[in-house]
């Protein structure tokens, strides 16, 4: 349908300002001129509203990415592409070599190995609402967990039109999870004729080489359009040991912060002979002598005189390097097929039907799993509870050693790294009939949509142990029989025989579901005339199902695996919704009010664990006349919890925790002895990995939100069809969220801290020492935390320019200045962490994140150039305090330099008698590295906030014919 309106220039311009680059109205709605003062627009939906209507230029404030941009950018996910937008905060992408590594982070959601998602205004990827078509799509899956986020990776590049992303509250127009925004990515629907797509891509340090290609076809006829998309990427690996910053566990300090479980063994146990020294290695202390050894190495059955006094810092420090055997950049391969028609049944009846196959291998990689014994190695699983018998043949102390008391810690480096691969499979398929119908003289639009989705995953892991056979092969010898055989932890390096890493090696087979499937129904049009205009309506009806697993290997379940414990996670809900959004035009055509209208929505959704809640939204749109337009929105939002924040089981995360209690002093010293600290001036926690117990929490109530947003679009006539400008838009946004009853664990460090400091039992809660003062339990699961408020500004100025003998220019920039972020916990008043110029917990809020754009380009010739700039940082120095590359160790803090990356590239149209374009660039041109994280948890850096090291350069060529 095409409706009459009046012209005025911000009728025909769009207000959608592209995060990349200016784009064209055109290409957004359809502009036939008819007359001097009316043209004849297409009524279009876009995201923020559901009412179809021509004028797009609406009351919240959306961000456009075009097919053409994302292209520009030189990446392959479309979430790595939303991660650069300044409105985007820390989230997981492939940079992440999380798996296996620290375990289950205290969210719920898994770890989400080789996925990518996005979270806006740094509220968290699982408040953000990921749409297709403005239907939801599946959440990913990785077999580590059941995740509230989607993963960008599964939706191909190549079968995307553009990007919509609206960051505002939405809940009253589409449900759950839209509290600080939505991204809503729009997939082509035809195309003429076929094209191909070749790209490689390198990076200058290390590995990392990048293969992509796609192949798709389009038809069309008077009845049908046809889309079919093919598309395959490959990413390869980079190891942490090619960049220094990555081959440490921390820059800066060596290895005194690696592990303590090394090659050759740590061994620290009460002799059961009091007077015994065992040659001196083992100092007396009050009458009572302890061992803490690190073992030499052996030739056959080891002696006392293959051990030595354990070092565990400086520059003959015995603790193990793990950190090169991880990954800066974890190997991926998807596999993607995407096909969607439109069948016209009727002059004003269509049928669509889209499907969507992924499949992805991925990888991740950590160094030799550690073998953690007895009662203070507080692994929370059967290890704690292990004893090496006197009659072990490898025992060389003639004394069964421990549990109580005892640290045993050994690296098997016989058994290689830990390898865990995920195989993902994405299915999607969505089916629907849409028209428009009419009544008098007005026209109706509406549609009815069936989505089935599912995501599969399965992860293997290899290199990992069954700690219950390790039992069984230190325990008494005489129980030790076929297959058992005994095991040699004493011997050093080489002293684990084939034959006993066959009998406690295992491979672990992890697995994972989610599944989706939703019935909507929508219809939009004009009620009556008002005065000022028409009153327009939109409303409509949703089911949504939505169920979930995680099982973890048997033998896992049965608490027998070495490796990280977890449980199993299994759930599911439904919900149904209804929705009813009104636009009414207040003014038109008046002194300072050009157009004055004003937008009101509510959703009523009833959840078949919560049942019922209500979420309303107003909006106010004042076109005060051509050239200057301002809007706002207030906004209720809701967040039902997720399947694995619900109903997550016992699982476990090791967080990199500085113990205050270590060596401590003064007034801390008496509290750590309080909390059961033996002599807190020489205590040292045994691992710099503190393990915490994560998991869902089925007493969770939903979260729920307020947002705000005021913002202003000035597009000067001035600036319009002038010898330099063919236009000119500037946008400045305001918004504000406050969500109460927020979901999330308390900051793990801030915990302990705090009751160290304190002894107050709001913190202390949950945290269980050992006898020889190891941390040994750490309840760090989800509950209702309390509010999280966060506030900024959004600016974005988009320019095209005339063409000239040299070349038509364009620029673009985008900033978002984020002035407060805060969350408070409610049960204590105190305020977690997480702020504003903070780096914390692997994720950082930075004040400043900016981009900025020029493009030219003259006859079959483009060019852009790209900036992006990350304002500084502060970080605590965490396990560096003290050494030279704190910066300030006064204070125990640390600057992370603000961070400028420049990305350049060009293409050529070559005269071919078909469409080959060749094009290629160079992202971060000058090789920029990322600012040292000394808090982080691995590689050194922030991975959710900055580039990998080095320059990656790509050369892609794309034909159409």
């Amino acid at each position: 349908m095409q409706v009459r309106i009046r012209r005025t220039r911000l009728a025909i311009q769009t207000s959608l300002l592209a995060a990349t680059a200016a784009l064209p109205a055109q290409a957004v709605f359809a502009q036939n001129p008819v007359g001097d003062d009316t043209q004849r627009l297409e009524a279009v939906q876009v995201t923020g509203s559901r009412i179809k209507k021509a004028e797009i230029e609406g009351q919240a404030p959306v961000q456009v990415i075009s097919a053409a941009d994302i292209e520009a950018t030189g990446l392959g996910s479309i979430g790595d592409v939303i991660q650069r937008l300044s409105v985007s905060g820390s989230s997981l992408n492939t940079k992440f070599n999380s798996a296996g590594n620290f375990g289950f982070p205290p969210d719920g959601g898994g770890v989400g190995s080789g996925s990518t998602t996005v979270s806006l205004r740094n509220l968290g990827a699982k408040r953000t609402l990921i749409l297709v078509d403005g239907l939801r799509w599946v959440s990913e899956s990785s077999a580590s967990g059941v995740s509230a986020a989607v993963d960008l990776n599964t939706i191909p590049a190549s079968a995307v039109d553009r990007i919509e992303i609206l960051t505002d509250g939405a809940s009253s127009l589409y449900g759950s999870d839209a509290i600080a925004g939505v991204v809503n990515i729009i997939t082509k629907k035809k195309q003429d004729g076929a094209g191909a797509r070749l790209y490689y891509g390198d990076y200058s340090k290390g590995d990392g080489t990048t293969k992509q290609g796609n192949l798709s076809l389009g038809a069309s006829g008077e009845r049908f359009d046809a889309f079919v998309d093919v598309s395959y990427y490959k990413q390869n690996a980079i190891s942490s040991s090619v960049w220094g910053q990555s081959s440490f566990p921390v820059p800066g300090t060596g290895v005194d912060n690696g592990s303590s479980a090394t090659p050759g063994g740590r061994f620290v146990f009460a002799p059961l002979d009091p007077t015994q020294t065992y040659g001196g290695l083992c100092p007396i202390s009050g009458g009572a002598s302890f061992c803490n050894l690190a073992g030499d190495g052996a030739s056959g059955i080891p002696t006392i005189g293959d051990f030595h006094p354990w070092i565990g810092a400086g520059p003959n420090s015995d603790r193990f390097n793990f950190a090169p055997y991880n990954l800066l950049l974890t190997p991926s391969e998807r596999k993607s097929l995407f096909a969607q028609g439109t069948y016209r049944i009727t002059d004003s009846v269509n049928w669509n039907l889209k499907g969507a196959y992924t499949q992805r291998e991925s990888t991740n990689q950590a160094a030799p799993e550690p073998i953690f014994l007895g009662s203070e190695a507080g692994t929370y699983g059967l290890g704690d509870f292990v004893a090496i018998d006197a009659t072990n043949p490898y025992n060389p102390f003639g004394m069964t050693i421990g549990p109580d008391g005892t640290l045993v810690a050994r690296r098997p480096v016989e058994g290689g790294p830990r390898i865990f691969s995920q195989d993902v499979d994405t299915r999607y398929f969505s089916t629907g009939l849409n028209g428009e119908f009419g009544i008098g003289s007005r026209n109706f639009f509406w549609d009815v949509n069936y989505v089935n989705a599912e995501n599969k995953a399965t992860q293997t892991v290899t290199g990992t142990y069954n700690i219950a056979h390790i039992q069984r092969a230190l325990g008494p010898v005489a129980n030790c029989t076929a297959p058992c055989v005994p095991l040699n932890l004493f011997g050093g390096p080489g002293s684990i025989t084939q034959d006993m890493l066959d009998y406690i090696l295992f491979t672990e087979h992890d697995r994972s579901l989610q599944k989706l499937s939703s019935w909507t129904a929508n219809l939009s049009g004009d009620l009556f005339e008002l005065p000022a205009g028409a009153l327009a309506f939109a409303g409509g009806y949703e089911y949504r199902k939505q169920s979930g697993y995680y099982q973890p290997d048997a033998i896992v379940v049965a608490g027998e695996s070495n490796g990280v414990p977890s449980g199993p996670t299994s759930g599911g809900y439904d919900v149904e919704e209804v929705y009813l959004e009104l636009n009414a035009p207040l003014v038109a055509d008046a002194p300072f009010a050009r157009r004055l209208d004003l937008s009101v929505a509510s959703r009523y959704s009833d959840y078949s664990n919560f049942g019922g809640t209500t979420n309303n939204k107003l909006g106010l749109r004042w076109q005060l006349g051509d050239d200057l337009t301002l809007r706002g929105t207030w906004a209720e939002g809701f967040r039902a919890p997720s399947i694995g924040e619900l109903y997550g089981t016992f699982s476990r995360f090791d967080a990199s925790i500085q113990d205050p209690c270590n060596f401590a002093t003064g007034q801390t010293a008496s509290n750590c002895a309080t909390l059961g600290v033996p002599d807190p001036g020489s205590f040292e926690q045994a691992n710099s990995q503190i393990s915490v117990v994560t998991g869902g929490n089925p007493g969770l109530k939903p979260e729920t939100s307020t947002s705000m947003t005021l913002g202003a679009v000035y597009s000067p006539s001035w600036a319009e069809g002038t010898n330099w400008s063919q236009k000119l838009d500037f946008e400045l946004t305001y918004y504000r969220i406050r969500i109460e009853d927020a979901i999330q664990a308390s900051d793990a460090q801030t915990q302990l801290d705090r009751c160290v400091a304190t002894l107050d039992p709001v913190f202390c809660s949950g945290i269980g020492r050992s006898s020889g003062g190891n941390i040994n339990a750490f309840d760090n699961t989800l509950f209702n935390l309390g509010n999280v408020e966060t506030r900024g500004f959004d600016v974005g100025i988009n320019w095209i320019g005339n063409a000239t003998g040299i070349g038509t220019f364009g620029a673009s920039w985008q900033t978002t200045y984020v002035s407060r972020y805060k969350a408070i916990a409610t049960d204590s008043g105190a305020a977690e962490p997480r702020a504003v110029g903070l780096e914390v917990a692997d994720s950082a809020i930075a004040r400043i994140r900016s981009t900025a754009t020029l493009k030219w380009s003259l006859a079959d010739w483009s060019a852009a150039w790209t900036t992006r700039y990350i304002s500084g940082l502060t970080e605590s120095c965490a396990a560096a305090t003290g050494y030279d590359i704190c910066g300030d160790n006064d204070t125990g803090t640390n600057r992370l330099g603000a961070t400028t990356y420049h990305d350049v590239r060009a293409s050529w149209k070559l005269p071919t008698s078909f469409d080959l374009t060749v094009s290629g660039g160079v992202n971060n041109v000058f090789g920029k590295s990322p600012p040292i994280c000394l808090s982080c948890s691995l590689n050194g850096y922030d991975a959710s906030t900055y580039d990998l090291v080095g320059r990656f350069s790509y050369v892609e060529a794309s034909v159409k014919f």
